[in-house]
């Protein structure tokens, strides 16, 4: 049995950081990681050549954090364009930012999102906090609706832009999110220039764990905490399969769960999807949001096209952000799922469901242990505190990789954007109501 100073419970982004911090203050200090790497929510898996983020991240240099503790060069950052593509009923404008892509402007209004009467009123709500952040950090707060009501942000842009992209950023239709959140969060989009790493959003966590290593910490993974429980003057760890662990304080660092004497959040969920075809659509790395507000996709992007390292030759792979998460997978009568797709949590679900992506009539999918699956769906439950599903997509011996493909525990690969709207059943077309914030 070992003692330490600080035991930090969760190998995540929170818990890499407050173990470095521990660390370089001079205490004795160890991180215990239920999964066999760190990250969290922050993960990334390698399939068929594709590197497959668990859940839609893009890292911002521009978040005050990233700046202070991220060597955000060594992660060789692919930059997606500063730009949204809004799918409308007549094709797609693309809004582009005014500084960065001047030539654009001209452009952007003439799509109709963008008129010159709402400019005002979005100034009105945006420039504070592109000049003086901190006298907006202190000031007043309500709820984002009720910001645009008071700024006069109204019409297509609000309605076709700004909540569309903000449904998939914040997981909130209903703007409840606090305003002062919100702009400080976009101004970091204005100033920045979002994007990937090369090696996945994995290699994020993974430089935080070296840093942590560096400053003094252990990092012991594959150490599933089963119980803390007070011991003389501190604390005594229960690990699943090892010994004990005493040290003077803990740290959990983890997603809250009803064992723990604190109030529970009412957490949000989002689903990611990945795609894979056979040939690339077009060369526009921008976000694409659907401003005709169908659902169940609210954000679109094809990964390839900036980071285009990551696919095999021949393939083009491209990510999809449902409004609310697919039906939990029925069970047969022995207690498993016919399904590839990981259960939805208890909490955190929308009021809507949503079908699983069509099927390819030339293709069969396959996932686990390579049989057949009726679902390509496999999710993960962004800002809940549910622990991820895992479910790995692997071709039977001697075939060829299915496609669509069961890939990671929050992706699953199928048709594109385009095709959705028609697939779905329109009775599934319904705005999701999302639980409201904590």
């Amino acid at each position: 049995m070992s003692g330490y100073d600080v035991v930090v419970i969760g190998g995540g982004l929170a818990g890499l950081r407050c173990a470095t911090r521990l660390a370089e203050a001079g205490r004795d200090v160890v991180v215990l990681e239920a999964e066999d790497a760190v990250g969290g929510r922050e993960r990334t898996d390698v399939v068929d050549g594709f590197r497959l983020d668990r859940g839609f991240h893009v890292l911002n240099p521009a978040y005050p954090a990233v700046r202070r503790w991220v060597d955000v060069g060594a992660l060789a950052l692919r930059r997606f364009p500063v730009a949204l593509g809004v799918r409308m009923e007549d094709g797609v404008a693309r809004i582009a930012h005014p500084l960065r892509y001047p030539a654009s402007i001209p452009a952007s209004l003439a799509g109709g999102l963008v008129r010159p009467a709402d400019l005002l009123p979005l100034a009105r709500w945006a420039l504070p906090v592109l000049t003086d952040p901190r006298a907006v950090k202190h000031g007043p707060d309500r709820t984002l609706a009720e910001a645009w009501d008071r700024a006069g942000v109204r019409g297509p842009l609000r309605e076709s832009v700004l909540e569309p992209f903000l449904a998939g950023v914040l997981a909130d239709d209903r703007q409840e999110t606090s305003d002062i959140f919100v702009r400080l969060l976009l101004r970091s989009f204005a100033l920045g220039a979002p994007g990937v790493p090369a090696a996945g959003i994995g290699a994020l966590p993974a430089q935080l764990a070296d840093t942590a290593r560096r400053a003094g910490a252990g990092i012991r993974l594959s150490h599933r905490v089963t119980a803390t429980r007070p011991h003389g003057r501190g604390w005594r760890v229960e690990i699943d399969g090892a010994d004990a662990v005493d040290a003077r304080a803990v740290v959990v660092a983890t997603g809250l769960t009803p064992g723990l004497d604190v109030p529970l959040p009412r957490p949000r969920g989002l689903r990611t999807w990945w795609f894979a075809t056979d040939e690339r659509h077009n060369d526009d790395g921008a976000l694409r949001v659907d401003g005709r507000r169908r659902g169940p996709v609210v954000h679109t992007a094809i990964v390839s096209n900036t980071a285009r390292p990551t696919p095999p030759a021949g393939s083009t792979s491209s990510r999809r952000r449902p409004c609310y998460p697919p039906p939990r997978p029925k069970r047969t009568s022995d207690g498993s799922s016919p399904n590839c797709g990981a259960r939805t949590p208890a909490r955190g679900r929308c009021s809507g469901a949503t079908t699983s992506p069509p099927r390819s009539p030339r293709r069969t999918r396959r996932c686990g242990s390579g049989a057949p699956c009726d679902s390509a769906t496999a999710a993960t439950s962004r800002a809940t505190t549910a622990t991820p599903h895992r479910s790995r997509g692997r071709s039977s011996p001697g075939s060829a990789p299915p496609r669509p493909y069961c890939a990671t525990s929050d992706s699953a690969r199928g048709l594109r954007l385009s095709q959705w709207p028609d697939a779905i059943p329109s009775e599934r077309h319904r705005r999701p109501q999302f639980l409201r914030d904590r």
